[in-house]
C-alpha cells in the first residue's frame, strides 16, 4: 500500500524545533534521537509505524500508514483498533492498514512486509536490537531520550519530521493545544491542584505503591490539564524511569496530593480506604480519585495525537470531579 495525503497541508502556525531541513525541498533530514542520528534522504512514500501511538501522527496528518501496531489495551471490540483511530480512518475513506501483533515484541517480518521507506517509533521502548534489526528494513526515527518517556508534542514532531511534514506537524499541535485550552475553560476547579497516577494495585495486597514518574506521558498530560505535579512524585522519580514503586509504609509522602489517578474497580476503591496505611493518603480520604478501566478512556489517559480529542471532554471532567472533593 503506498502512502496517501489524502488532505491539503495545513497551515504553519509557530515555527519548529523539529530538526532542520537541509535545503528548500526539505530533504535530506537528519532525526537525533536515542541511538544515534537517522538521516532520511527523500520524502517517504510508504510509512510504517511501531509501538502504540506512533500510527496517529501521519493519520492525523491525514496520511495512512502501510502497517501500525495493533491495539493491546483498551480495545473495546478486540479488532485491534481504537475507536478514535477507527473514526478518522473512516473519515479519510480508508481501510484500516496491515496490523502488527506486538504482544510479544516487534514482528519484524511484518514489518518488513509492507516495503516501508521510514519507519516512526518517537515514542516507544525500543531497544539498541530492536533499532539495529529495524533500521535494516527502513530509516527509523526512535525516541529522543528514554523509552516510553517522549511526550505527544515530542511524537508528533519527530515523526512529523520523519515524514517531511514538519510544518504540519506544529500546526497539528497549536490546533491540539487550542482544543485543551478551550476545554479547560470550563472547568477552573482543576488549577492549582496536584495529581499522581497510580499504575494497577492489587487489592489484595496494598504494601507497595507503584506509581508513574514524572517522566511519564500520561504524568506530563497532567500539567496540559492545569495540573501541577506534586514534589514527593517528583523526589520519588529517577531519570529515564517511567515507573516507581514506594513502601506503603511511607504513603505519608505524599501528602502534597489532591488527586489520585489509577485503574481498577470499586473493590480496589474499598480497599484503598479500609487499608491502614494507604487511607491516610488525603486524597484517598477524600475519594478524591479516578478510577480508569481496561477500555479506550483508560487507554486515552494515556495522551496521543487523535486520543487526546476523543477523550478530553470526558477525562477532564472526571479529574475536575475529583478536584472539587480536594477542595
Amino acid at each position: 500500500m503506498t502512502m496517501r495525503i489524502l488532505r491539503p497541508a495545513m497551515l504553519v502556525l509557530m515555527t519548529t524545533a523539529a530538526p532542520a531541513p537541509a535545503d528548500e525541498a526539505g530533504f535530506p533530514v537528519s532525526i537525533p534521537h536515542a541511538f544515534g542520528t537517522t538521516t532520511i534522504t527523500e520524502k517517504p512514500q510508504r510509512v510504517a509505524t511501531v509501538a502504540s501511538g506512533n500510527h496517529e501522527v501521519p493519520l492525523a496528518l491525514g496520511v495512512v500508514p502501510v502497517g501500525m501496531a495493533a491495539a493491546n489495551y483498551g480495545d473495546d471490540d478486540g479488532d485491534g483498533v481504537l475507536p478514535w483511530v477507527e473514526e478518522k480512518l473512516a473519515e479519510l475513506g480508508e481501510d484500516t492498514p496491515a496490523l502488527f501483533d506486538e504482544g510479544d515484541g516487534i514482528d519484524f517480518e511484518a514489518v518488513a512486509a509492507t516495503a516501508p521507506d521510514v519507519i516512526l517509533a518517537a515514542y516507544s521502548g525500543l531497544t539498541q536490537a530492536d533499532y539495529d534489526t529495524l533500521s535494516r528494513i527502513a530509516p527509523v526515527v526512535a525516541y529522543p531520550d528514554s523509552p516510553w518517556t517522549t511526550d505527544w508534542r515530542q511524537m508528533i514532531r519527530m515523526n512529523s519530521a520523519g515524514m517531511g511534514m514538519a510544518a504540519e506537524g506544529e500546526a497539528l499541535i497549536a490546533a491540539m493545544e487550542a482544543q485543551i485550552a478551550d476545554t479547560l475553560a470550563a472547568h477552573p476547579a482543576l488549577q492549582g491542584k496536584t495529581a499522581m497516577f497510580v499504575t494497577h494495585l492489587d487489592t489484595t495486597n496494598l504494601s507497595v505503591v507503584n506509581f508513574y514518574t514524572a517522566n511519564d506521558t500520561r504524568v506530563k498530560f497532567f500539567q496540559d490539564l492545569g495540573l501541577s505535579m506534586p514534589k514527593s512524585v517528583v523526589d520519588a522519580s529517577q531519570p529515564g524511569r517511567f515507573a516507581g514503586s514506594v513502601s506503603a509504609e511511607n504513603i505519608d509522602a505524599f501528602e502534597d496530593v489532591d488527586i489520585v489517578v489509577t485503574y481498577g474497580s470499586l473493590l480496589l476503591l474499598a480497599a484503598m480506604k479500609v487499608d491502614p496505611l494507604v487511607s491516610h493518603m488525603p486524597a484517598v480520604a477524600n475519594d478524591s480519585i479516578v478510577m480508569l478501566k481496561n477500555d479506550p478512556v483508560g487507554n486515552a489517559a494515556n495522551p496521543t495525537p487523535l486520543g487526546i480529542a476523543w477523550v478530553l471532554d470526558d477525562y477532564v471532567a472526571m479529574l475536575a470531579e475529583a478536584a472539587q472533593k480536594a477542595e
